[in-house]
């Protein structure tokens, strides 16, 4: 069986200026980055503005597991059915992180005959946009502890400095440290460490962000620590807010690549989902809806993270209102959930799908929470038997959805056609009737109680009285109207990772609170969630390489 590098080496891909045009980009709008990648003009974004906005899919998915989904593989899948059946499509995907690409789950393109290319570069270092992000974030590093350096005018508490260090790659010992050793000259000792990239408040400003305007204007408030008597300081404190607006100023045009069967695809911003908000740029999807009838768009992990912060952080923010939610599960990922060791996942257990099939209940049951219709797209493995098939398909029957059987990854657009041709009918029907799941005046740990009651079937939220005091901090600070970005295992709809299916009432720990303020949300970091990964007892790094051609190899 060939592979997904195979695979996308094998096609033919279009010139970037054909698909330009396909989506109604003009080619003066490009700017090329070799032939089959380019930015678009952030001019032409400005014209599109008030162009009539197209129908919002959102493609989710079922708590992962080691067994996988196949989110993304769907989501691109979907697109290419929509526009081989007449429907002008687009795709908004995020950009991948180098971290999962050298670690362990691999990059974030799709897979076998539904991928977006060119596979290795977009995996890669793509177009730059990971790198402006990371140096914009370590330039306000720089200056916080310049200014420490040089007299401290501003008064910051070196032992309340808030902001932290970026890099793009997964590195535990990075975690937590001590800078400025080595004598005077070398800088002010004090408490530091590293968040990944795609954990970083610049990556959720930068998707956020409407225009330059706007980003550097969410730059300025990010607050970096505080005054010994409580002040904050901010990012326009320091005068480093021009600086990073500059740095990110080509990274916040939106990047245009295409599906192995030629769709418009714009993949652009990449927070992850567990630990951030997960969802692709704002800019992107706002450019997508003015140019196509339909957007597919795509949330990181399960619909307990990354849909539920589409729907209460991006759609809220953006004045974006989704017309419809598509759950993505796969037979050997259900029967995970429900008790089967990876090692026998081949073998037919209808009993293990019917016990792990709670967990796909669940999601599609909270995404209608929001109002919105939803669509089961299962995405067919050849290990797969009908018996399996057929107990999800009566699952889906009992709570009013329908399950559709996809072969997108081996037969591309004709492997979802069935599911392109259900999504269509629905959004021609219009059911949608979007709400976010809180209102917005609700107190922030009460936001946060919601999520775990509503969501993750919690039965409490565990919030120590200095965290709930650091709630009640933030909203004097005049931020008790933002929601609530919960950091957690994507794994489980608890904190546990090791607790599959549909568990409730489990306690949400929280361990930490932090105020985004440029981005406008509160992170709560529940559990043992990290903000700096590591990498795996065998990364994948080790496989990865070039052949005597210099071609990589090994990437997936």
């Amino acid at each position: 069986m060939a592979t997904d590098l195979e695979i996308a080496r094998a096609a033919t891909l279009q010139p970037i200026t054909a698909i330009a045009e396909k989506a109604g980009i003009p080619e003066e709008a490009l700017v090329p980055f070799g032939r089959h990648k380019a930015k678009i003009d952030l001019g032409f974004l400005r014209a599109q503005a008030e162009k009539p906005r197209g129908k919002l899919v959102l493609v989710t998915g079922i708590n992962p597991t080691a067994a996988g989904e196949g989110k993304t593989t769907t989501t691109i899948g979907l697109a290419d059915a929509l526009n081989a059946i007449g429907t002008r499509t687009m795709i908004c995907l995020r950009e991948p992180s180098l971290g999962p690409c050298f670690g362990v789950k691999g990059g974030a393109t799709g897979g076998g005959h539904a991928q977006v290319a060119p596979m290795e570069d977009i995996n890669l270092h793509f177009t730059g946009d990971f790198h402006a992000i990371t140096s914009a974030n370590n330039l306000l590093s720089a200056m916080i502890d310049n200014h420490l350096y040089w007299g401290n005018g501003l008064g910051l508490d070196p032992r309340r400095v808030t902001w932290r260090r970026a890099m793009d790659m997964n590195d535990r010992n990075l975690r937590n440290m001590v800078l400025g050793l080595g004598g005077a000259a070398q800088g002010m000792p004090r408490e530091d460490g590293f968040d990944i990239t795609v954990a970083s408040e610049v990556m959720a400003i930068l998707c956020l962000a409407r225009d330059l305007a706007d980003l550097q204007e969410r730059l300025g408030r990010i607050i970096v620590g505080q005054t010994r008597d409580g002040q904050s300081i901010t990012a326009r404190d320091l005068k480093a807010d021009g600086a990073m607006a500059a740095l990110l100023r080509d990274a916040l045009s939106p990047n245009l690549v295409q599906t192995l069967e030629g769709s418009p695809a714009l993949v652009h911003g990449g927070p992850f989902a567990n630990i951030a908000h997960g969802c692709n740029s704002v800019m992107a999807t706002t450019l997508g809806l003015s140019l196509a009838d339909v957007v597919v768009t795509e949330a990181g992990f399960g619909a307990d993270l990354g849909a539920e912060k589409f729907l209460d952080i991006k759609c809220p923010s953006a004045g974006l209102s989704p017309d419809l939610a598509v759950v993505v599960a796969t037979v050997r990922a259900l029967k995970m959930h429900g008790g089967v060791a990876k090692a026998a996942l081949g073998t037919e257990d209808v009993a293990a799908v019917e016990r792990g099939v709670v967990n796909l209940v669940r999601h599609v049951e909270n995404m209608r929470k929001f109002g919105l219709p939803v669509v089961v797209a299962l995405n067919k493995f050849t290990t797969d038997t009908a018996g399996e098939i057929d107990a999800v398909r009566h699952a889906m029957a009992r709570i009013g959805a329908e399950a559709f059987l996809c072969t997108h990854w081996g037969d591309g657009a004709a492997g979802a056609t069935e599911l392109a041709r259900a999504v269509r009918k629905l959004l021609d029907e219009g059911h949608a009737k979007f709400r976010p799941l809180y209102d917005s005046a609700l107190p922030l740990a009460d936001k946060l109680r919601t999520i775990a009651r509503e969501i993750y079937h919690a039965a409490e939220v565990q919030i120590p009285p200095a965290i709930a005091a650091r709630l009640k901090r933030f909203e004097e600070m005049g931020f008790g109207h933002v929601p609530v970005c919960v950091a957690k295992t994507p794994y489980s709809f608890s904190a546990d990772p090791a607790r599959l299916g549909a568990p409730e009432g489990h306690v949400l720990p929280v361990r930490e609170v932090r105020l985004s303020a440029g981005a406008g949300f509160v992170v709560a970091v529940c559990g043992d969630i990290m903000t700096m990964p590591g990498l795996p007892r065998r990364p994948a790094a080790e496989t990865i390489g070039l052949d005597a051609e210099g071609r990589i190899e090994g990437l997936f």
